[in-house]
C-alpha cells in the first residue's frame, strides 16, 4: 500500500522497510502492519490532540512528570511549545508502561522505538501467525471465560504491583494469542501512587472485566474484586501470588460523598467512551 504521510520519516530513517496494510483505528491512533527487515511489525501512530478523546481527562493526566520546570509552566499555560511537550508526554507514556510492565512479567507487545509521533513494537499474532483478535471478538465458553477472567486479574495484580493502573481496560483493548490474553493500549496509564482516582479506575478497569465476562459467567458479576486488589494494595499486602476472593466486607464507616461523584463522572465517561469506540468501529 502507498505510505502514510505519518510514515514516511519511519521509512526515510531505515526504521521501516514496508507499509503492508492498515490493521486498525480507534479514538487514539491507527495501527498499521508493516515490515522492518526479516520481522513484521505493528506501527501505532497517535492521532493529533484534537482528535483524541483521552487528552481531555484531567484524571488520565494526574502524576504524568516533565524533565524541568519550564517544561511543566508551558504546558500549564497550553503554549505552542507546551502542547508539543503535552504530546511527547502523552506518547512517551505508552512505551514507559509497557517496559515496565514488561519487566514485571505482564503480557504486553514489545516495544522497539518510538519516532515522531509512531511507536513500533510487537505484531501479537494467533496461532495461525495472523494479527490475534481482540477479546471482543473471541467465541467463549463459561470454561474459557473463567480462565481468561483469571488469568486477566492476575495481570492487573501484576501491574498494579508495578505501580501501574491501565485506566481504560475492556475487551475492546485486549487481544488473544495462543497463549491467552494480551493488554495493549495504554497510552492513558495511571500511576497507582501519584493519581486521586487510582482506586476508582482500578475498581472500574476490574468491573468492565467482570461485566464482560459476566453475560457468560453470571455469578462474576456479583464480584467485587476491585475493591479486594485495592484494599491489599492500600494495606501494602498485595503481592502476585496474592489469593483473591472476589468478596470484601461491607464498610461501617461514613459515605465518601466526593468518591461518590468521582465515580460517577468516571461512569459518564466510560459510557461516553464506548459509545465513540463504537462509532468508531461502525465506520
Amino acid at each position: 500500500m502507498k505510505t502514510p504521510k505519518r510514515l514516511e520519516p519511519l521509512v526515510q530513517e531505515g526504521l521501516i522497510d514496508e507499509v503492508k496494510r492498515q490493521l486498525m483505528s480507534g479514538k487514539e491512533a491507527t495501527v498499521y502492519v508493516v515490515r522492518c527487515g526479516a520481522e513484521i511489525r505493528c506501527a501505532k501512530v497517535y492521532k493529533e490532540a484534537n482528535q483524541r478523546s483521552f487528552h481531555q481527562a484531567v484524571a488520565y493526566q494526574e502524576g504524568r512528570r516533565v524533565k524541568n520546570s519550564r517544561q511543566a509552566r508551558a504546558m500549564e499555560k497550553g503554549s505552542r511549545y507546551g502542547r508539543k511537550m503535552a504530546e511527547e508526554v502523552w506518547q512517551n507514556a505508552e512505551v514507559d508502561a509497557l517496559h515496565r510492565l514488561a519487566a514485571a512479567g505482564v503480557r504486553v507487545p514489545t516495544p522497539y522505538q518510538c519516532f515522531e509521533g509512531v511507536l513500533v513494537m510487537e505484531l501479537v499474532t494467533d496461532a495461525d501467525g495472523n494479527a490475534a483478535p481482540r477479546l471482543s471478538s473471541v467465541p467463549l465458553t463459561p470454561e474459557l471465560a473463567l480462565a481468561y477472567h483469571a488469568a486477566l486479574l492476575h495481570q492487573v495484580v501484576l501491574m498494579l504491583c508495578a505501580g501501574v493502573i491501565h485506566g481504560d481496560l475492556s475487551e475492546y483493548n485486549i487481544l488473544v494469542d495462543a497463549q491467552g490474553p494480551v493488554i495493549i493500549d495504554l497510552p492513558q496509564a495511571i500511576d497507582a501512587a501519584s493519581s486521586s482516582v487510582a482506586s476508582s479506575m482500578l475498581e472500574r478497569d476490574v468491573t468492565n472485566l467482570a461485566t464482560f465476562f459476566g453475560t457468560i459467567v453470571p455469578a462474576l458479576l456479583e464480584s467485587q474484586y476491585g475493591k479486594e486488589i485495592w484494599g491489599l494494595y492500600e494495606a501494602g499486602l498485595l503481592t502476585p501470588e496474592s489469593p483473591l476472593t472476589g468478596k470484601v466486607a461491607a464498610p461501617t464507616g461514613a459515605v465518601d460523598v466526593d468518591a461518590v461523584i468521582r465515580e460517577i463522572a468516571l461512569a459518564r465517561e466510560e459510557a461516553e467512551e464506548i459509545e465513540r469506540h463504537k462509532a468508531d468501529m461502525a465506520s
